[in-house]
């Protein structure tokens, strides 16, 4: 229903926060809200989820659109709703999360809040396999940047390159075959497809 909604913090809840847009409050449901305490009172884009149920109308908040895609993924797996997918966005990062499930680690799923062994089994049997080419910058040792040598700033330009190449149709293969000489540089985003372009036509 909404893809994302911007506006100005003006409330932050344990479960909660209230963005308010045009004179209207949303109330967006969030895998942590006091994330949004350094904005509070100033404007943020929030990508959102509605969730309709016949005794609920909900709104979820996240970050990036990587996050809600994941939370997505989590509802399609029997066992787990709204609240515990968040739960589990909330205690761990994305790419860990993606990490146990191709790595089948059921002992890392079950610190989760809600998830024991039948949940964790289901994550693995449901999402092994789909994750890595919904979440391409959430892979672990793919396109992390490696011993901190590049700046955040730097690496969202990388990471943003990096899914426009996913995009065109090159495969996870074929873009960490480049990704290391790639790191090197320090890129706008624009200049990182380009030259991994160019690299990928020479491979």
């Amino acid at each position: 229903m909404y893809e994302f909604i911007k506006g100005t913090v003006q409330y932050i809840g344990p479960e909660y926060i209230v963005i308010e847009n045009n004179g209207m409050g949303y109330q967006i449901a969030a895998p942590n809200p006091f994330i949004y305490t350094q904005y509070s009172g100033q404007e943020v884009n929030i990508y959102t989820y509605t969730y309709v149920r016949e005794d609920i109308l909900a709104l979820y908040g996240f970050q990036s659109r990587q996050e809600k895609t994941l939370f997505m993924k989590l509802l399609n797996v029997t066992g787990i709703g709204p609240k515990g997918a968040l739960a589990i966005l909330a205690s761990g990062e994305p790419q860990q999360v993606v990490q146990a499930v191709e790595n089948e680690d059921e002992a890392f799923l079950v610190k989760f809040p809600g998830v024991g062994k039948k949940t964790a089994r289901q994550m693995i049997l449901d999402l092994k396999g789909k994750l890595p080419d919904l979440l391409p910058d959430y892979v672990p040792n793919l396109f992390q940047p490696e011993h901190n040598e590049t700046s955040s700033s730097q690496y969202e330009e990388f990471e943003e390159a990096v899914l426009a190449l996913v995009a065109l149709g090159y495969s996870e293969r074929e873009i960490k075959k480049i990704s290391p000489e790639l790191k090197k540089e320090s890129l706008t985003t624009d200049q990182y497809i380009r030259k991994g372009l160019q690299m990928l036509l020479r491979s």
